[in-house]
Formats: C-alpha cells, sequence, structure tokens
C-alpha cells in the first residue's frame, strides 16, 4: 500500500519539475522530499525518478505511478468535500494565492473576514504571480487562486479549473508630470512615438499584453527598464526613466511628479476567482467564493 504523503511528494515532483520547487509547494525540505521518495521507491520495488543534470526526471514506472497518484489525490479532494457538504461546516484548511496588488487592495481583507467568521478554519495565503498561482492550483497545492487577463489578450482556463469573475481593473498610463500628454483627461496609445516603456519582467502575459496593444496602435515597441512590481515601476517612472501602463488595483500612491492619464479606448485587466471542480462542493469554498466576491462588488 502507498502511503499518501509519498504519493503526494511524487505528485508534487511531477507537477513542478524539480524536487526544490515541489518542497517549496508543500512547504517541507527538500531532504523531506527526497526521504518520501526513497521510500516510495522501496515501496514500489523500482526506481520512480532518474538524475538529468542538476534535477530529476520521472521513470516510465514513476510517470504511471504519478498520473495514479493524481487521481487518488483527486478523489481524497473530493471525499473531503463531500464529508464536509454533508456536515455544512466552514472547518479545515483553505489555502489561498493570488497576485500582490490583488493581495493589498482585496485578498487580505476577505482571508481575515473568512477567519473571523470561521474559527475552525484556517486560512492560509500566499503571494504568487498568476501563472505560477494557476498551476499551485491544478496540481493541489491551493485550493483558491487569484488569477487575471487582459481584454483582448485572453488566458486559456486549464480543465476541471472554474473561474468566477470579481471585477474589471482599468489601468492607467503613467507618465512625469511635465510630459506632453501628463496634462490630458484621456490618451491614445496611437500618440505615443518613441517612448522609453518600462514594463514587467516576471509576469509574461503583463508585458505580452503592453506588447499587443501597442502593436494594435501602430507601434513596434521595445521597452527599456523592466520592473517585477507596480511600485518599482512608479519610482522608475518619478525617475524620468520612461512611462508605463499601470492597472489600478492596490496601485501605489502616485509620486508627486507623476501623472496617471486613462487611456482610450480604455485597457482593462479582469480578474477572477479560480477553483478546482473537485473541490466546489466544500463550504469553505463556497464561503470564500461569497467573501470574496462581496468585497470586489
Amino acid at each position: 500500500m502507498f502511503a499518501i504523503e509519498r504519493l503526494r511528494a511524487l505528485h508534487a515532483v511531477a507537477g513542478h519539475g524539480s524536487i526544490g520547487a515541489a518542497a517549496r509547494a508543500l512547504h517541507v525540505t527538500g531532504s523531506a522530499i527526497s526521504q518520501q521518495l526513497a521510500k516510495l521507491e522501496r515501496e514500489a520495488g523500482t526506481p520512480l525518478l532518474r538524475k538529468h543534470g542538476r534535477g530529476v526526471l520521472l521513470t516510465d514506472a514513476g510517470t504511471v505511478l504519478a498520473r495514479h497518484a493524481g487521481a487518488v489525490l483527486a478523489q481524497l479532494a473530493q471525499a473531503e468535500a463531500d464529508v464536509q457538504a454533508a456536515a455544512g461546516s466552514v472547518v479545515g484548511q483553505l489555502s489561498m494565492v493570488g497576485f500582490g496588488t490583488s493581495i493589498r487592495a482585496l485578498v487580505a481583507r476577505a482571508a481575515q473576514e473568512l477567519t473571523d467568521a470561521y474559527p475552525a478554519l484556517r486560512v492560509d495565503l500566499r503571494e504568487m504571480k498568476p501563472p505560477s498561482a494557476m498551476a499551485a492550483l491544478v496540481a493541489g497545492d491551493a485550493d483558491l487562486a487569484i488569477v487575471e487577463d487582459y481584454a483582448g489578450y485572453p488566458v486559456g482556463v486549464p480543465q476541471n479549473v472554474i473561474q468566477v469573475h470579481l471585477l474589471d481593473d482599468p489601468a492607467d498610463v503613467i507618465l512625469p508630470a511635465d510630459h506632453p500628454l501628463a496634462g490630458r483627461d484621456r490618451v491614445s496609445f496611437a500618440e505615443f512615438g518613441r517612448e522609453r516603456w518600462i514594463s514587467y519582467s516576471e509576469c509574461t502575459v503583463c508585458m505580452d499584453w503592453l506588447l499587443h496593444a501597442l502593436r494594435a496602435h501602430g507601434h513596434e515597441p521595445s521597452p527599456h527598464h523592466y520592473a517585477s512590481d507596480e511600485a518599482t515601476q512608479l519610482a522608475m517612472v518619478s525617475a524620468g526613466l520612461g512611462i508605463a501602463v499601470i492597472p489600478r488595483l492596490g496601485r501605489s500612491p502616485l509620486p508627486a511628479n507623476v501623472r496617471a492619464v486613462p487611456p482610450d479606448p480604455a485597457q482593462v485587466r479582469r480578474v477572477y476567482l479560480a477553483y478546482r471542480e473537485d473541490s466546489a462542493a466544500r463550504p469553505a469554498i463556497t464561503a470564500a467564493i461569497h467573501t470574496l466576491t462581496s468585497f470586489s462588488g
């Protein structure tokens, strides 16, 4: 009989691609994952992993067992959801992941509301970029994920994942106060010629969306500066290094020498709550959906 925690370790390695990444996802040490996998190999009676450079790859047997592990873990999650639904109790652990500005503006307050309303529910919150958040959700490492896409540049939804629209988040063009267009009520991307653009360095979807929007208005942009968060981008604009497009949700206050001008047509980021179908019956999921939608309304 294979132990559940050992199957969980193998499933995490298969989903995340390395022992280190699996350890981070499961909040344990790499050595703990290695020990679980060594015991699982002894139980299986055959190697499940092989070394590949600095990482590991699954053997054929490991791939087969990882696939079964995913099915077993999904069935356990469904069983937990069904039992909690039958009891009608908002209990247990709820893992929520989301990008930084969503946590600042929305999710942190919702997590505290859930904790106050349901003392038997433990809410864990982690900051993650949207692609990593969705991957954690699909792998079973998170129960709820706050994700995004952009109007005109949608992102696909994995199978067995349900998305609930929370809000539309308009974006502004962020300009130095002395920029010729800073005093306008609205501005078209077509009016920006050879600007020095500041873009995201870690969120590929965000950067691709900016490039897509500029190309639609006849520009072939080449970002000069990169930053992974909005506060750093604001500081770059304030220093006169360039201009940026930044959504409003959770955005830091603008420096005194910076202006935000809405683009025409409007550029909108859509923010969603995502969860797995196999957990839909959990009262904790229902409570979280209700709380998050009420906070975002």
